[in-house]
């Protein structure tokens, strides 16, 4: 008798801590309601309003999605270069999107032709707007070439619409980038009807759209103008869609507007045209792709397409493209982009063609010891200038600041209607661990503390020390414009530089039409002046994805 009261006091006892046990277990359903306090969301009486549907982040014009991953980056093949300067290393890149191809001229005549409109360069007060933009056509020059048909028409005409823009310098393609931004923002505004109708065709020059200044002072968006900005008769509409306490404009919570258009870092770039996606084998993790496409030769081993090259590039001395009858990469100069097959991720082009800009600051290393997650040199840190009423700085056409290049170009580092940048301060540096200062360029790698001349470092050159206290003794030239904008150019004639290499060199990845294979190869790296063009380098735009790491969703649980 006793044996079963125990043997029952047991199964109670079990079946008690069962049921709390999938008690414990038993996920509450936060949907309506704060995991934070328990209030309840969205509440009529002012609770906090907040969607709780997942958005997914929309796919820009143009961009393809890239799935992040851990990948091998540098060169692992035979260096007979001996440039010793992309080691292999292993690196971690989140998912991003990127142009599936090169700019092209018709885009890059799209931002012209906005300029022009915007800025005539008819108006001496816009002209060197438009004119620090228009790509250096002259690049096709050669002293002893008949060149003359690519310069004169390359860029302008129909038949040359969807190649890839060259002649354009590394600041060039960063000021396309931030315009292409305001402009696909601009249009998503408009078509959630945010915005008036066709608003950003009837704009003033010193009232242009920027995201920025959208986000962080509505008001002020195209130049304070309420009538376009409330979209006017649409205002019922705006009021349910937007989440804050104006009720009238939408913000970063609302999951409409996109991240910054922007070049992609070299990791990223090297990253996105090896397209591991594809290959799921030992050696293609440890770097042993070689070519955006799968095989260690230039020429498709495909039936249909057997023999042909994969990609635009120089095969040899005077062969661009083989003969008359019988061209294996049908083109001589650049070719039209879609031309050739893409790589896993859908990005063309990614070997041959042109070469492209990417956003790093050239350094013969990469610090893989103190970073190797989302890898990029070139951090400069700002934040938004704010005036004496407290509000933000917008620039007006009074407040455009010009920046004269050491080629003697001058280009707009900002337009009318963007946010004024300065350098972040010790407000945000005191005390931090993670950063100290606003540039961050030649951090441990040209910076005082890496220099062997430490001790005797110095900010300020003497002519007679010839840079030996600089890390980098690369020239310093000097251009200054005077009060009538004629142009002093200052043309560093010393014998004693040891390197190009400084804070205004950026890499440029992939071969070209002119590079001979050895260059298709994604880990190869050279550097160029980021205020001169050439007619083989050109660039493509990435965007940051926010959110997860893959468009599957979330990851099941087990």
């Amino acid at each position: 008798m006793m044996l079963r009261k125990n043997l029952a006091l047991k199964l109670f006892i079990t079946v008690i801590a069962a049921s709390l046990l999938v008690g414990c277990n038993k996920t509450r359903n936060y949907k309506d309601s704060s995991r934070a306090t328990g209030w309840k969301l969205n509440a009529k009486e002012g609770g906090f309003q907040y969607d709780p549907k997942t958005k997914e982040q929309e796919t820009g014009p143009g961009l393809v999605f890239v799935e992040g991953g851990t990948f091998t980056m540098g060169r692992v093949q035979d260096d007979p270069m001996h440039d010793w300067n992309n080691s292999p290393n292993q690196q971690h890149v989140q998912s991003f999107y990127m142009d599936e191809t090169e700019v092209t001229n018709l885009m890059y005549l799209e931002y012209l032709d906005w300029l022009k409109k915007v800025f005539p360069p008819s108006d001496e007060n816009y002209r060197k707007i438009y004119e620090g933009a228009v790509p250096d056509t002259l690049v096709w020059r050669n002293r002893l070439g008949f060149n003359e048909v690519m310069t004169n028409n390359y860029l302008r005409h129909p038949a040359y619409a969807e190649y890839p823009v060259v002649g354009v310098s590394w600041i060039q393609a960063v000021e396309f980038s931030n315009w292409r931004t305001d402009r696909v923002n601009e249009m998503v505004l408009e078509t959630n009807g945010i915005t008036s109708r066709n608003a950003r065709y009837d704009v003033e020059p010193g009232e242009t759209f920027n995201t920025e200044t959208y986000l962080n002072a509505p008001t002020l968006t195209y130049g304070g103008n309420d009538s376009i900005t409330r979209g006017g008769k649409k205002s019922e509409s705006i009021a349910k869609r937007s989440k804050d306490s104006t009720n009238l404009y939408v913000g970063r919570e609302d999951g409409l507007l996109m991240p910054s258009y922007r070049l992609p870092t070299e990791t990223e770039w090297e990253y996105a045209a090896l397209g591991l996606v594809g290959l799921r084998n030992y050696n293609v993790y440890r770097g042993k792709k070689k070519y955006p496409w799968e095989g260690q030769y230039t020429r498709s081993g495909k039936r249909r397409s057997r023999g042909d090259q994969m990609a635009n590039f120089k095969q040899g001395d005077g062969d661009y493209g083989g003969i008359a009858g019988w061209s294996d990469d049908g083109a001589d100069i650049t070719a039209q982009v879609k031309s050739y097959e893409p790589n896993d991720f859908g990005l063309y082009d990614m070997a041959g063609n042109v070469a492209e800009w990417v956003a790093d600051v050239y350094r013969p290393i990469v610090d893989d010891d103190f970073n190797d997650f989302n890898y990029y040199r070139g951090n400069v840190y700002t934040k938004n200038a704010i005036g004496e009423d407290g509000k933000v700085k917008v620039v007006t056409m009074d407040s455009i600041v010009y920046d004269t290049l050491s080629n003697g170009k001058i280009v707009a580092r900002n337009l009318p209607g963007e946010i004024l940048q300065v350098p972040v301060d010790e407000n945000e540096t005191y005390l931090r661990t993670n950063f100290s200062e606003s540039d961050n360029r030649d951090y441990r790698d040209g910076d005082k503390r890496s220099s062997r001349y430490y001790q005797s470092f110095s900010d300020d050159e003497s002519e007679s020390g010839e840079g030996k206290k600089r890390m980098y003794n690369s020239p310093i030239q000097k251009v200054y414009a005077d009060s009538l904008g004629e142009l002093d150019r200052q043309y560093d004639k010393s014998s004693n530089r040891t390197t190009l290499v400084n804070n205004e060199v950026r890499v440029y990845k992939g071969g070209s039409w002119r590079d001979r294979d050895y260059w298709l190869d994604p880990a190869q790296r050279r550097y160029f002046p980021q205020d001169m063009a050439t007619d083989y380098i050109g660039f493509r735009c990435a965007m940051s994805r926010v959110g997860s790491k893959s468009k599957k969703g979330k990851r099941p649980r087990n």
